[in-house]
């Protein structure tokens, strides 16, 4: 299959609408089942970037959920503890392979960002992850294969239209990449930056001892940047972002932004939010809703009179300021990459907040200076990459 046309573009009046290989040459993809659409193929040649990368760099299989071109998630496949089984609704389904724990990594840090996501896997999907993934409200799966039981089980999502895309893992694309803007084509060269030791290897702070998995924590996270609309931050602890904040015109409300998502996901786990009370047959998005609402500062959407009724057995009490703030100071030793340097100390002083304890940044700005001051005060270690991630 050399073309394959396309219901429409971006948005329904954008048509015609097809991919194609401009050098004539075969697509790299089968579609197994559904009608993937513009934005789909989108996310899922961005996602399965990401996963092959994270792949290469860990040596373990990697999974990311994918919206609007961006990452809401990403992770490689270490085992769940019961804490994370449990916020991530997967705790009745036994244990997990490690794919399939990736993609509920990757699904579980920003539920409420990853609904309707499109899935990519560095592995064959198995009969574990592809149970998780029919569970789950999402628009289609790309990877490199799937098992007999996997395609059986996917078959039955969406009266079996559900977007399923199998890509060759050895496809290599040329190394001059071009897109239209305007009618202007624009070319340059891939972003086939290596995220190794090397890169991390310029410890410019007081604080030198960055651990083991905190350099793999690190890679993680510079390998989603590679694949986040910029300008992007991202936290990662324990094999998993746990915040991205991505597209943000300043620097300090993309730390913003991927720091309260961090909060959240630490939020979630204390013991207050786990036990709320839920209605029995609560569906899985409402319950999402009402979780991100009553730790965030609209709480009263959820406890006012009329409102709880429809989501709890019994009136929770408030998550208080005061009590989040005491949880969150338990959230320690996570890792921030960000995809150009910190022009300001500001975005050290809200990382701080959200436990962040290891840095990856380029390096370069003018203040420089104030930025490894701000890291010193707080014991951080942070490396310059001296190189930059943007991408568009």
């Amino acid at each position: 299959m050399k073309e394959l046309a396309l219901k429409y573009g971006c948005n329904p009046n954008q048509k015609p609408s097809r991919i194609y290989m401009a050098d004539g040459s075969e697509l790299p993809i089968e579609v197994i089942s559904g009608r993937p659409g513009y934005i789909n193929f989108l996310d899922a040649f961005n996602g399965f970037q990401l996963v092959r990368e994270l792949k290469k760099a860990t040596g373990l299989p990697a999974a990311t959920s994918f919206k609007h071109v961006s990452p809401a998630g990403a992770a490689v496949g270490l085992p769940l503890s019961e804490t994370l089984a449990k916020i991530y609704w997967v705790d009745d389904m036994g244990e997990l392979s490690p794919l399939a724990c990736a993609y509920a990594r990757a699904r579980g840090a920003d539920r409420m960002s990853s609904f309707g996501d499109f899935i990519a896997l560095s592995d064959e999907c198995d009969k574990d992850t592809a149970m998780l993934i029919k569970r789950e409200v999402s628009d289609g799966v790309i990877a490199p294969g799937f098992s007999k039981e996997a395609l059986e089980i996917l078959a039955q999502k969406k009266n079996g239209n559900y977007n399923i895309i199998k890509i060759d893992e050895n496809y290599q694309p040329a190394p001059l990449e071009h897109k239209q803007v305007y009618g202007v084509t624009f070319e340059q060269g891939r972003q086939e930056l290596p995220i190794d030791d090397e890169l991390l290897s310029n410890i410019v702070t007081e604080n030198k001892a960055i651990p083991e998995n905190a350099v793999r924590d690190l890679k993680i996270s510079l390998i989603t940047l590679k694949y986040t609309q910029s300008n992007s931050v991202c936290f990662v602890k324990d094999g998993q972002a746990i915040g991205i904040g991505a597209g943000q015109q300043s620097r300090v409300h993309c730390t913003r932004l991927a720091g309260q998502k961090a909060d959240n996901w630490w939020l979630r786990q204390c013991p207050k939010v786990m036990n709320l009370p839920f209605i029995d047959g609560i569906r899985r998005a409402d319950r999402d809703n009402a979780i991100d609402v009553y730790i965030g500062e609209e709480y009263m959407d959820v406890l006012e009179d009329g409102a709880w009724q429809r989501i709890f057995k019994e009136k929770p009490e408030v998550f208080t300021r005061e009590e989040k703030r005491a949880w969150l100071d338990k959230l320690t030793d996570v890792t921030l990459g960000s995809d150009a340097f910190f022009p300001f100390s500001d975005n050290i002083e809200r990382a701080h907040k959200s436990g962040v304890k290891y840095i990856a940044e380029p390096g370069g700005s003018v203040r420089d200076d104030a930025v490894i001051e701000c890291c010193n005060k707080y014991d951080m270690a942070m490396a310059f990459t001296g190189i930059r991630l943007f991408h568009h």
